[in-house]
């Protein structure tokens, strides 16, 4: 557990400006944003690289900055993407004019956030590519590494991107290599023991005495198996096997990272690698400067993780060449260290000098705030709702908190209240007077501060729900009861697009879409809003209860998805808890009362 702290929620502000007091001479922040990047970045003609995703992994992303590997880092709160906007904010911080690659693990909000700042970028005609990691066998198939998470894979990735970008590859060329670096990365790890957040004194979940975790996440997730305690000797076994199972036809030299997780320390990592060494090299497997520390970690999670990247002849140049972050330094190699003398690649990128000169950084300002259409009201009552979200977040923050750990990262009460608080800001800072001017206003801010799935797929439902407003004459005045259930469903319609889900997915669309279909039957039936909308509440409520008996398909839960049956999708419950108080703020004037303020049970127990 964290024992250092100021505020835990002001504890990844509080690291990155102690961060950069210390490796300021070479790093600054993104101006406006949560982000690093290099000094005398961005440089004409160059291509760069921006890595990222939550906090909590270090040395990955910020320590990962510097020559031969990133340009730029984005940085969300621990354990959670960065939101869309400051993704797009470094990226623009970044841009030389030759392109931007965004690089990051493969989970779903970082997916999101990532995606849209990268539309965001080409629309503003920024040659914006993706990556994404995909090496955690334990997550997917190997016929379908579109399913697998990143894990300590990230840094041989990043390295290949970071290192082509330096010596002056084309954006194809930088965009070909991540590519065929990351099908050539595979990682398997070990817990045995979860880390704690900043402030907590429980971890997120915990390995029994004489047992260990194998096929770990590294947001604080559980292993996929559990299976009893093994010396190193045969852990070694347990971690190998299955890399060298993937081993592609004919390849011989590879890249191996043996990575501590937060608390498994250096010597206890060299004692595994002794036999991890012998059990590749008598498979024939030529070792290509192994790296051995601490390269993606998980808070103060025990365990470890080994990956393999399979080296061709550019692949292995790359991997070799110097770099020079603050957490990762190599001097020997094909590459000058001084980074202003870049070389030239066969056929690609323009020649540079030791003379060239930085290009100015675009840095977006400030986004102005939404023009709301002229009159209309409803915006009081808005804020009322949101209001009465925030109470019910707050009030069942750590319960949710409780659900989610049990198959994700443990982070979804904090970060929901942490979005409402942002959309609660905005909304009563707002002077438009039209709930839709309102709501987007609050949409944007919880997106932005929530960050992660949640910001993104929530920020989705009130924009979506905020533009119905704003287009029909509802918006301009009061918020009646058939505007409402059709701005519900488009707001429900923008998130299912954005999150790709279907109700049965055991996500929080299962409370969504069974709460609009009742409440436009409601009221198409002739009930009053209050009345429609408690009635819609009600299932919500038990629609949420009985995602407890579902498998999760999507999301972070879905490597552990057997072992999220019998508890309710957090996603649900937040949802429906939400829906349930919106209703009460809805039903103020008309006297009635909801009534649900408490946790859904699952279906079946008693409540």
């Amino acid at each position: 557990m964290a024992h250092i702290y100021n505020d835990p929620s002001q504890f990844v502000s509080d690291a990155i400006k102690g961060f950069l007091a210390a490796y300021g001479t070479s790093l600054q922040a993104v101006p406006g944003a949560s982000g690093v990047m290099r000094r005398g970045w961005p440089r004409a003609g160059l291509v760069s690289v921006v890595v990222g995703g939550g906090s909590g992994h270090y040395p990955a992303f910020c320590g990962l900055v510097g020559h031969g590997i990133a340009h730029g880092a984005v940085i969300g709160d621990v354990f959670t993407s960065p939101s869309t906007e400051q993704v797009y904010r470094v990226g623009c911080a970044v841009d030389g004019g030759a392109g931007v690659l965004l690089t990051f693990g493969n989970y779903a909000g970082d997916v999101m956030n990532f995606g849209a700042a990268q539309g965001r970028m080409r629309s503003e005609g920024i040659d914006c590519r993706t990556v994404l990691v995909t090496d955690d066998i334990a997550s997917g198939p190997v016929t379908n590494r579109a399913q697998r998470r990143g894990i300590a894979g990230d840094l041989a990735v990043f390295k290949v991107a970071g290192t082509a970008a330096d010596r002056g590859d084309s954006i194809d060329e930088v965009e070909r290599l991540a590519l065929a670096a990351n099908a050539a990365t595979s990682s398997f790890g070990v817990a045995f023991g979860g880390c704690t957040f900043p402030g907590r004194t429980e971890p997120l979940f915990t390995v029994a005495a004489g047992k260990m975790e194998l096929g770990l996440g590294i947001h604080g997730e559980p292993g996929t198996q559990t299976v009893d305690w093994v010396p190193a000797r045969e852990l070694a076994a347990l971690l190998v096997t299955p890399l060298l199972a993937e081993r592609p036809a004919g390849a011989r030299r590879a890249c191996v990272l043996l990575n501590g997780l937060g608390a498994t320390k250096y010597e206890e990592l060299f004692v595994l690698y002794g036999t991890v060494h012998r059990l590749l090299v008598d498979a024939g497997v030529e070792l290509v400067m192994p790296e051995i520390g601490e390269l993606v970690t998980s808070l103060d999670m025990a365990g470890c993780s080994l990956t393999v990247m399979w080296l061709d002849a550019e692949l292995e140049e790359l991997w070799c060449a110097p770099a020079d972050t603050p957490a990762f330094r190599r001097r020997a190699g094909l590459l000058p260290v001084d980074e202003a003398a870049v070389s030239v690649a066969k056929g690609a990128g323009p020649a540079v000098g030791t003379g060239q000169q930085a290009v100015t950084r675009r840095v977006p300002a400030a986004p102005p705030a939404a023009a709301g259409p002229a009159g209309g009201t409803g915006g009081g009552r808005v804020r009322a709702v949101l209001h009465a979200m925030l109470d019910v977040l707050v009030e069942n923050e750590a319960e949710l908190g409780r659900l989610d750990a049990v198959a994700g990262d443990g982070d979804h009460g904090v970060g929901m209240v942490r979005g409402m608080r942002g959309a609660v800001a905005a909304a009563d800072a707002a002077p438009e007077p039209a709930a839709g001017a309102v709501l987007r206003l609050a949409a944007d801010a919880f997106a932005d501060r929530a960050g992660g799935s949640s910001g993104a797929l929530w920020g989705a439902l009130l924009g979506g729900i905020a533009d119905a407003l704003t287009e029909q004459a509802a918006g301009r005045g009061a918020l009646d009861a058939v505007a409402t259930a059709t701005a519900i469903d488009r707001g429900a319609g923008e998130l299912q697009r954005l999150g790709g889900c279907n109700v049965g997915d055991k996500t929080m669309f299962d409370a969504l879409r069974p709460f609009a279909d009742e409440l436009a039957a409601q009221i198409t039936g002739g009930a009053p809003l209050a009345q429609a909308w408690a009635a819609a509440a009600a299932v919500a409520s038990s629609s949420a209860a009985a995602s407890a008996a579902l498998v999760a398909r999507l999301g972070r839960a879905r490597p552990l998805g057997e072992r999220s049956v019998g508890t309710p999708d957090p996603g649900a419950v937040s949802m429906a808890l939400c829906l349930a108080a919106a209703g009460e703020a809805l039903a103020v004037r008309s006297g009635s009362s909801i009534g649900v303020k408490a946790l859904p049970s699952p279906a079946g127990s008693e409540t």
